[in-house]
């Protein structure tokens, strides 16, 4: 499994403008609404928050990786949010965040969520790969950051 097979350029935000962890959720949901992937947000938007709820998806190292699964979506999509003052995501580490990747999906895929949030994390590990993304000007930059590393 690819981090591309779920997230296309599209669904990637350099620049975020939420400054808290509600509004940052918010604005990568609404994404999907903006670039026609679903019609509504309420579900999605609350789905996540309510895993927030059950404990940070603040993984530290600047890094945040939201999720959740609902009835609403037919396949499992991403959305990646780079905010460049970080913001207050209750991580792990007590650090602010600076990359939020959004997963949501259909309640019938626990495994392939399961696989993709692996991807995800594993992806992050690399600080230099962190850090590429963070000083990424474009969509376009972060495909290319990211496409380099899924070929591993």
């Amino acid at each position: 499994m690819k981090i591309m097979d779920f997230l296309n350029q599209d669904l990637i935000i350099v620049g975020l403008k939420a400054s808290d962890k509600k509004l940052a959720i918010v604005e990568l949901v609404e994404t999907l609404k903006d670039k026609k992937k679903v019609k509504k947000t309420d579900e999605i938007i609350d789905v996540v928050l309510e895993r927030e709820k059950l404990g940070s998806t603040g993984i530290g190292q600047g890094v945040a990786i939201p999720h959740g699964k609902t009835d609403v979506l037919q396949e499992q999509i991403g959305v990646l949010g780079i905010s460049r003052k970080g913001i207050e995501f209750n991580s792990l580490d007590g650090e602010p965040v600076h990359i939020i990747f959004l997963l949501v999906g259909p309640v019938e895929v626990t495994g392939q969520h399961l696989k993709a949030l692996s991807r995800i994390s594993r992806l992050f590990k690399d600080k230099f790969l962190r850090q590429a993304i963070k000083d990424a000007n474009t969509p376009e930059e972060v495909v290319k950051i990211i496409q380099k590393e899924d070929n591993y």
